[in-house]
């Protein structure tokens, strides 16, 4: 279905771009699932708490506290992505946090496509702890 079982043989070798694509929907949904996780069943309070955790301002917290945790192949693709030229400009964003968002969604995404379950289950607690400390 749609293609969730199939292995991208090597998605390092994908636009960076791309990667954050993937990572972006994988990353909200993933966001979604703990919101309703944590009782919220009100559409309209999900989708706003949804939008303040997945904003770039919170994804480039989280980008930073990645920071000494990854491995050195995880390094180069939130590095890419952080890099990339996404073709045109955040609207409202500072432009160092999209960028920094590009990046940890880049890291999303390669680790969505590479398949590797246990360490994109990793980055995404790290991702709840950020945002658990937002909430308090």
């Amino acid at each position: 279905m749609f293609g969730l079982t199939e292995k991208i043989t090597n998605p390092i070798e994908l636009p960076s771009v791309v990667l954050a694509y993937i990572g972006d929907a994988v990353y909200e949904l993933a966001v979604r699932e703990y919101l309703v996780s944590r009782g919220l069943v009100n559409v309209n309070k999900l989708h706003r708490e949804a939008v303040r955790h997945v904003r770039a301002s919170t994804q480039a917290r989280i980008f930073h506290a990645l920071d000494g945790r990854l491995t050195e192949t995880e390094q180069a693709v939130i590095r890419r992505g952080r890099n990339a030229k996404s073709g045109h400009a955040p609207r409202g964003n500072n432009v160092i946090e999209y960028r920094e968002s590009t990046g940890f969604e880049s890291l999303v995404g390669y680790l969505y496509l590479k398949q590797e379950w246990s360490r994109l289950e990793e980055i995404i607690t790290l991702a709840r702890q950020v945002i658990e400390e937002e909430l308090k």
